[in-house]
């Protein structure tokens, strides 16, 4: 007689805040807090599994929506259930397939898929009826028992400018760990930054760094990246810009920057008619320099363009975009053609790391180190048994399915300052007004360049 799967039972989606820096990007400043979904599914073999997502309303209500999709199906049916739910969601209100090409924050709502929240958790238990890790059922299985993650730095601005009622930035001025206390401190000049950079490799042993840019001047921001490389000569150095500079701009900056960047991500986007996919190709021509995205390729249609016109080199494939399985195919494709693969993140709590480990343990090829945000992060654990980034390598859970298991007291905790703040969606402009009075967003001007 054939064994039958469990059977999904309940399906329950908890909406969660954590605490954020001040962090600087193109678009403005981290508020004090940041958000995230959680699905949690159990089913009749007494299993539980769970996924994390982008944060905010929207997200929630679409995982709701499709829950009588979901309850009742057999665990082994996962890839049916995805695809019904595709079948039967439809674009929404406000998302013209334009994607985050000028990094319109509202947008990314509509390229992060929240049924991949639902793909990981069914994925978890599947590796727990089946008794093996979730990257066993991605693509050809492990690869790796570790995944190299990069050093994420970020300027970081004063939070105590920031003055409205309510919720603060984290004050962590009294942590015994020089770390913690560092992230929640004024970081914007190229002492500061190497400072951060050696703390982090102080404390996980990252060997590889990536600076946020789009925050000062292109200028400024390579003068940053030289003392990186004075301080840390054999690390791998680059920059994502998120497409602040124009095509003239970023050739001038990058062109003298050989042998201290590594490669660039998304130094320039669209202009003058031409799409980000375009403007990147005569980047690429002009410096050859190899370069990386998560704004011009985050479908497989955009993903098509960009490969047609030579446009990119390294295609960071953030599970949340892509999918589990997708973002696993997306390596094997890249490995055939002799592309890189890697992995961007937001800011996100350690389920995400952990489904970024068995991920990344399933990647063909020789993938880049993968970005995470959890640095920023760290301590705000929802898990009994978050994954370890030793010697700039995420460990990968060794149990079944994601391998770790949650605290559900944290996660309520969590789930009740969600509940306490004002706005759950993502507003980057909202604590600029605290810098610089009266700051709009505009793609083509570094935040605090006005």
């Amino acid at each position: 007689m054939p064994i039958s799967s469990p059977v999904i039972t309940s399906m329950q989606v908890i909406p969660v805040a954590g605490y954020d820096s001040m962090l600087m990007t193109l678009s403005g400043a981290h508020a004090p807090c940041f958000t995230r979904n959680l699905v949690i599914l159990k089913d009749n073999a007494g299993h539980t599994g769970i996924g994390e997502i982008h944060g905010g309303d929207y997200t929630c209500d679409c995982l709701n929506a499709v829950k009588p999709l979901v309850v009742g199906q057999p665990v082994a049916c996962y890839r049916q259930v995805l695809q019904k739910i595709h079948k039967l969601t439809k674009p929404g209100a406000g998302d013209d397939g334009e994607g985050i090409q000028t990094l319109d924050i509202s947008k990314l709502k509509f390229v992060v898929k929240s049924e991949w929240a639902i793909e990981c958790a069914m994925m978890d238990l599947m590796g727990q009826f089946a008794g093996v890790p979730m990257c066993q059922l991605l693509g050809e299985g492990k690869q790796r028992d570790e995944v190299e993650v990069l050093g994420y730095l970020f300027y970081v601005s004063d939070k105590s400018k920031y003055t409205a009622p309510g919720i603060a930035y984290l004050d962590e001025s009294n942590s015994p760990d020089p770390w913690f206390r560092l992230r929640r401190e004024e970081i914007l000049t190229s002492g500061r930054i190497v400072e951060e950079a050696q703390a982090l490799k102080e404390k996980y042993g990252f060997e590889n760094f990536k600076l946020k840019g789009g925050v000062l001047r292109g200028e400024q921001e390579m003068e940053d990246l030289c003392a990186l490389k004075k301080a840390f000569p054999a690390a791998r150095i680059n920059i994502d810009p998120n497409g602040a500079w124009s095509l003239e701009e970023a050739i001038r900056l990058c062109r003298p920057m050989h042998g201290v960047i590594t490669y660039v991500e998304d130094p320039c986007g669209p202009e003058a008619g031409f799409s980000g996919r375009e403007i990147m190709r005569e980047f690429k021509n002009a410096t050859q320099f190899q370069v990386a995205t998560n704004m011009i390729a985050t479908d497989w249609r955009q993903f098509y363009h960009t490969v047609s016109l030579n446009a990119c080199d390294i295609i960071l494939a953030d599970p949340h975009f892509w999918g589990f399985d997708g973002a696993v195919r997306m390596s094997q494709l890249l490995e055939s053609w002799g592309l890189t693969w890697g992995v961007h993140s937001n800011n996100h709590f350690d389920i995400t790391l952990a489904a970024f480990a068995q991920v990344g343990a399933a990647a063909a090829g020789t993938p880049a180190p993968l970005d995470t945000h959890w640095i920023w992060q760290d301590g705000q654990n929802l898990l009994e048994d978050t994954p370890q980034i030793i010697g700039g390598k995420l460990q990968v859970p060794e149990g079944p399915g994601l391998g770790v298991h949650l605290n559900m007291d944290r996660v309520m905790q969590a789930n009740a300052l969600y509940n306490s703040l004002p706005s759950h969606d993502r507003d980057d402009a909202m604590a600029m007004q605290y810098l610089i009075s009266g700051w709009t967003y505009d793609h083509k001007k570094p935040c605090l360049v006005r």
